[in-house]
């Protein structure tokens, strides 16, 4: 059993390897690596999802309770990455050149699939579906800029949904206990 979780493995990070180098390789197109770079500043430490989050808490009066427990759940996840990968240690990709400097050394999972998908689906239960092409967007932006794995976005992506998934009944109810 060992040998064929050896092969699995290997097989896994040769395909994780393979689809980043493919779409690196996308970067070649400065619109496209512009457009990633963008992604990738807008989404440090959540910053862009956390904005948005705040502006809806204030241009919404009525949900207002709402788009903070959202907030809260976006930044949360966010901060449940960080945790994770400073357990796992996962180095960055080393055979792409990256596109932009990253706060951490560590890849899995990825901060910014984090709370990308967090905020996409707390605020979608809020009726803002336009954010979930823009998260897609900035998980594929990680991959473009050469900084993770497919593999670090698809877990960070995972651990964001499951995490405002955990809290749609906290943000419908007005707090913890109801």
């Amino acid at each position: 059993m060992d040998h064929l979780d050896a092969i699995d493995r290997q097989g896994l990070r040769g395909a994780d390897h393979r689809i980043l180098s493919v779409l690196h390789a996308r970067a070649r197109d400065p619109r496209v690596a512009g457009a990633a770079r963008a992604l990738s500043w807008t989404g440090e430490h959540g910053a862009l999802w956390l904005a948005a989050g705040l502006t809806g808490a204030a241009v919404d009066g009525g949900r207002r309770g709402a788009w903070l427990r959202g907030t809260a759940l976006t930044a949360g996840a966010h901060l449940v990455s960080m945790a994770v990968k400073r357990v796992v240690r996962r180095p960055r990709p080393a055979h792409v050149e990256p596109l932009v400097r990253t706060a951490g050394r560590h890849s899995f999972p990825s901060s910014h699939a984090a709370s990308a998908t967090a905020a996409a689906v707390a605020f979608g239960a809020l009726g803002v579906p336009a954010l979930a092409p823009l998260a897609a967007a900035m998980c594929l932006s990680r991959l473009v800029v050469g900084v993770h794995y497919p593999s670090d976005v698809a877990a960070g992506a995972a651990l964001g949904a499951l995490t405002a998934g955990l809290g749609a009944r906290w943000m419908g109810t007005g707090g913890v206990h109801g």
